[in-house]
């Protein structure tokens, strides 16, 4: 299969040519793999990408909006709103949304995703043994991660927190916790990275995620990790009040981060619904701060978060669509600079075999876009695509 003067955006090239982004490539792919990539003369007539890799999701809410509503209050009332509507959550239920949620995110070109599962109690929830069906399910299409969503204090519960940890570690999963501005954060925090280094787990975090200054989870997680040498297991999402706090206090936190090797991840569509948004016009945008880190070194992860629940009534599981939202809230510019936020930095978070670097012979599972320029890109147009698995289009 040959494809014909596309661009490769410098962020995914595994070959350093020292060409521009506007540079384009005749891509030849012979059967699963790449074979060749050739710079050609003139214009592109599209665009070519890794497939994509969506590092936060929730795959259990997602569609619960008609039966939850879409709360017009901050984050903890639709924690609440979504805690009572779980209580009615069937087997049957789980897996009819979860899979339709899948199936939107390979038809738009996802090749891995993370879910976090709430769990809310030492019992596994409901939602886990059918995230384990769906798993082997889709196992060749899209590469499954499950994350632990628990409250940080329930930790505190020694049982109940070794019970989730031993759970986790059968699935293959995740360990995670909701951090913020708990009381004895550290000694809190300290359990939960025990407990992954006992079960040889990678930790997600829900850090951090409102406006207040004094919110410092990501800090404290950050001199754990470096504490324990562990930061390349250890992803932050969220990290919103990161945003508001002084820009000396921030810079010491990112620059911890960077030292520790940490991941951060950006929601812009659920933290730009929730975050100071009711009482007024907002003007905090809840947008952590994707462009100091990359200052310091950290390319941060743009991913999709809630879609058509309580916390986010809209949206579907078309990760360029939460890419292209970020690019604009973030003011990330020139934007295919930040191709990156969907497709490498994601991959390494998530510990894939595959980087998503683009060269001869990495995988032939790829994303080819209408956009001619990445001014498309950010158009509905631009963004019209063929998605390729294995050397074949879907």
């Amino acid at each position: 299969m040959h494809l014909h003067r596309l661009l490769v955006p410098a962020r995914v090239r595994a070959f350093d040519d020292g060409r521009p982004d506007s540079q384009a490539y005749d891509v030849v792919l012979d059967g699963a793999c790449v074979a060749a990539i050739t710079p050609v003369d003139g214009p592109a007539q599209g665009l070519l990408l890794p497939a994509l890799v969506d590092a936060h999701t929730h795959l259990d809410k997602s569609y619960t909006v008609e039966r939850v509503g879409a709360v017009q209050g901050d984050l903890f009332a639709a924690i609440a709103a979504m805690a009572q509507a779980r209580e009615a959550f069937t087997a049957a239920d789980l897996h009819a949304r979860m899979g339709r949620a899948l199936d939107d995110a390979w038809r738009c070109g996802t090749r891995a995703l993370r879910t976090h599962l709430d769990w809310w109690q030492a019992a596994p929830p409901a939602a886990l043994p059918v995230f384990e069906h769906l798993r082997r399910e889709w196992a060749g299409r899209i590469e499954l991660q499950c994350v632990a969503l628990t409250p940080l204090d329930l930790f505190d519960d020694a049982a109940a927190g070794a019970a989730i940890a031993r759970e986790v570690a059968r699935v293959q999963g995740v360990l995670g916790a909701f951090v913020y501005r708990n009381a004895d954060l550290g000694r809190k925090l300290d359990r939960v990275f025990e407990l992954a280094h006992q079960h040889g787990l990678a930790l997600d975090f829900h850090v951090d995620e409102g406006l207040h200054p004094d919110a410092t989870g990501l800090a404290a997680i950050a001199a754990l990790a470096a504490r324990g040498g562990d930061g390349g297991r250890v992803t932050c999402s969220h990290c919103c009040s990161l945003s508001v706090q002084p820009d000396a206090q921030a810079a010491a936190t990112l620059a911890a981060c960077v030292q520790a090797g940490l991941h951060l991840v950006a929601l812009p569509t659920t933290n730009l619904y929730l975050q100071g948004a009711w009482d007024r016009t907002p003007v905090e945008r809840g947008i952590t701060r994707l462009r100091e880190a990359a200052a310091q070194g950290l390319r941060g992860c743009i991913a999709t978060d809630n879609v058509a629940d309580g916390f986010y009534p809209y949206g579907s599981y078309d990760l360029l669509e939460s890419w292209c939202l970020g690019v604009q809230v973030a003011h990330l510019a020139p934007a295919l600079d930040w191709i990156d936020a969907v497709t490498t930095a994601p991959a390494r978070a998530l510990g894939l075999a595959w980087d998503g670097r683009l060269a001869p012979g990495c995988p032939a599972d790829l994303v080819q876009l209408a956009a001619r320029t990445p001014y498309d890109l950010l158009s509905q147009a631009g963004r019209r695509r063929t998605v390729i698995r294995a050397g074949r289009p879907l």
